[in-house]
């Protein structure tokens, strides 16, 4: 299998090859091998949460180049904001912090809450706030795979998700997506 995956190259593999292999390996595996696999076009993110500890650790132990990226939306409590620097203190790390170009402030004079004036206002927030960060970390890095710790059990939504899937043109890989709530705790 390794060498059908090392015929291919980039993120056009074939993802599903890439999820076999992946499904084999235990956490620090796979996040060792998307390291390896794409060195320098691959990148982390933590929005510095409760359960971020646990993704900040095992990247620090089994792929410590990889950076870290933090989305500051400009909305987060002061718990959070001292959290990122307990844990990057703790675990010897910086984030790139990448913020909108407009800020929280700003952008409430303009436009209200949007994120309080249902679906079409809370998709402008998030495009506004979240995903235009993202997307100029990933531009200014020079990344196209992107690790998150996205879990299943955290969600509906989350359930069906596989390891590694495709998004635009990006590689979304979740080391830990198979965690349940008791590894968490465990590990941490």
């Amino acid at each position: 299998m390794k060498a059908e995956m090392d015929a291919k190259s980039g993120i056009e593999e074939d993802v599903t090859v890439l999820n076999e292999h992946l499904h084999s390996l235990d956490a620090a595996g796979r996040i060792e091998l998307l390291a390896e696999r794409f060195s320098g076009r691959i990148v982390a993110t933590t929005s510095f949460g409760l359960q971020a500890a646990v993704m900040l650790k095992l990247l620090r132990d089994h792929a410590p180049r990889i950076p870290v990226v933090f989305i500051d939306t400009g909305y987060l409590f002061a718990e959070t904001y001292r959290y990122a620097a307990l844990l990057q203190e703790e675990l010897g790390f910086e984030a790139r912090v990448y913020s909108p170009l407009v800020t929280a402030a700003r952008q409430e004079a303009l436009h209200g809450r949007e994120w309080e004036a249902g679906a079409d206002g809370m998709n402008n927030y998030a495009r506004i706030h979240k995903v235009e960060p993202m997307n100029r970390a990933l531009q200014e890095l020079g990344a196209d795979v992107w690790l998150s710790g996205l879990r299943r059990a955290q969600s509906s939504g989350r359930s069906q998700r596989e390891i590694a899937e495709k998004q635009a043109r990006t590689l979304k890989g979740y080391p830990i997506i198979d965690w349940d709530d008791e590894k968490v705790e465990c590990f941490m």
